[in-house]
């Protein structure tokens, strides 16, 4: 039976290197048979926005998010993310309240964090 998956990133990209790795992951994570989720919270959100391939890690970001949009993983946000960033509406984004973030990583099989 098939497990359900969430890649939940909140590293800032502007700092580290592990967000923009949390999405590679993701990305080889959806392969398999096992249905993901990636969840944005804080400056993470940026990896979604306009402005990402200006990041730190830009000329990765380039390799692996275009198959993210392509592939139509869901990613989901806080409300309100959408004010704060410039969300690149290519990517299939859901905009979520706390709660439903929160019962999105409890139902979940397995969460990985970054």
């Amino acid at each position: 039976m098939p497990k359900n998956l969430v890649i939940l990133i909140q590293e800032d990209p502007t700092r580290t290197h592990r967000a923009s790795e949390a999405m590679r992951i993701a990305l080889g994570l959806s392969t398999g048979p096992n249905p993901i989720k990636i969840i944005l919270l804080e400056n993470a959100r940026q990896l979604i926005s306009d402005e990402a391939y200006d990041l730190r890690d830009g000329e990765i970001l380039e390799k692996y998010l275009p198959s993210i949009k392509n592939l139509e993983l869901p990613i989901v946000v806080p409300i309100g993310s959408g004010k704060t960033f410039s969300l690149d509406q290519e990517f299939t984004i859901q905009e979520s309240t706390p709660s439903q973030i929160a019962l999105l990583v409890s139902q979940a099989d397995r969460v990985l964090t970054f």
